[in-house]
């Protein structure tokens, strides 16, 4: 005959409307056996349940009883003792357990809380595509309506150097602006390129009239964007200007406001173009450079002879206009049908387990 394990020996005691729960573990196949004596008037109610709510025996009145029964699954049980009466009851109970074989001898009947995986099912509707429809759609783009390139003269200036002994700045700057970029749904004006040119005196002057002459019967029947030689040079059309050798020369650079600022003080600066002679030019397309505030700076070494630099700039502008254009496509559209389904929600729960439960 199998050996009876005692689970626990309680005298319970209750004051009047009170109640109290106690919980085991068993293992599957276990005998339970709870022996109850009321010691004095009897108890009102007793049920034990298999966690959490299957009801497995209730009893009211308790004054003597034994209850048996056996465990089909490996869980835990609620023993609820409730005293349904205003006087203080009491009551001696043991619970004992018979185990199925001696693999479950050593059965821990401890309880422990654990967060337990709960699923829940809830019914959603889902949409389900279940073919397609290709349609025909008017819709409507911009396009270039019309696109020009044309040399905007940004500067032409005449700027005076003073000599060393005219006790004056020998060391002067001209500044200027390039356009600004203007860009909207209807159209759109860009600086693509441009170029500057610093020449001393009537020399470059001479020279700057040969250059115009050149241009002229260069471009002549032909269709162009450029006005002047630096236009030319800013537009890529052409690559050298014929330049003076002699005369009175100038050293300059092409900066920003802190460079210029440095060159004015005799202090070393970061330019981005510098040099000294009679005449200078230079064009610059990086895309980094097509904006903003410049500033040619210019100094004049000569002890007597003061200096008229003559500066220059010119951009080549991008114009570009848009029109509306009326277009057919093709769009692809799902057809959908709602369609019923049971979607799993999975929480973490604190619950009571058996003392093994990992």
């Amino acid at each position: 005959m199998a050996q009876k394990i005692t689970v626990a020996e309680l005298q319970l005691k209750l004051d009047g409307n009170k109640s109290e729960e106690l919980m085991y573990g068993f293992a599957a196949g276990d005998r339970v056996i709870l022996t109850m004596k009321a010691n004095g008037a009897s108890l009102g109610e007793v049920s034990v349940l298999q966690y959490p709510e299957v009801l497995k025996y209730k009893g009211q009145n308790i004054d003597e009883e034994k209850r048996e029964f056996t465990v089909t699954a490996k869980g835990v049980y609620v023993f609820r003792f409730n005293n349904t009466a205003r006087g203080k009851r009491s009551l001696a109970i043991t619970l004992q357990r018979v185990p199925k074989d001696g693999t479950t001898k050593n059965f821990n009947t401890g309880v422990k809380w654990a967060s337990v995986p709960d699923t829940t099912w809830t019914v959603v509707g889902r949409d389900i595509v279940k073919g397609y429809d290709s349609l025909r759609v008017q819709k409507t783009r911009k396009v270039v309506a019309s696109e020009q390139k044309y040399e905007e003269i940004v500067i032409d200036k005449s700027q005076r150097v003073n000599a060393k002994t005219s006790f004056s700045d020998t060391r002067t700057f001209v500044d200027f602006d390039l356009p600004v970029n203007m860009v909207t749904k209807e159209e759109s004006k860009k600086v693509v390129a441009w170029a500057y040119w610093v020449g001393v005196g009537e020399e470059s002057n001479e020279f700057w009239k040969q250059n115009r002459k050149m241009i002229v019967g260069a471009v002549q029947g032909a269709t162009t964007y450029f006005t002047t030689p630096l236009g030319g040079i800013a537009a890529g059309a052409l690559t050298n200007l014929m330049m003076p050798v002699n005369g009175e020369d100038v050293e300059y650079g092409l900066t920003n406001a802190q460079g210029k600022n440095l060159f004015i003080q005799q202090k070393p600066y970061q330019p981005f173009d510098n040099g000294k002679g009679v005449a200078a030019y230079k064009r610059f397309t990086d895309a980094k450079m097509q904006q903003g505030k410049f500033y040619v700076v210019m100094a004049n070494d000569n002890l007597v002879q003061p200096i008229d630099v003559n500066v220059k700039v010119s951009a080549i502008i991008e114009h570009i206009k848009y029109k509306d254009e009326r277009y057919t496509d093709y769009e692809v559209k799902p057809r959908y049908e709602k369609m019923m389904a049971k979607e799993a929600q999975i929480t973490l729960v604190k619950t009571p387990v058996t003392f093994d439960y990992k």
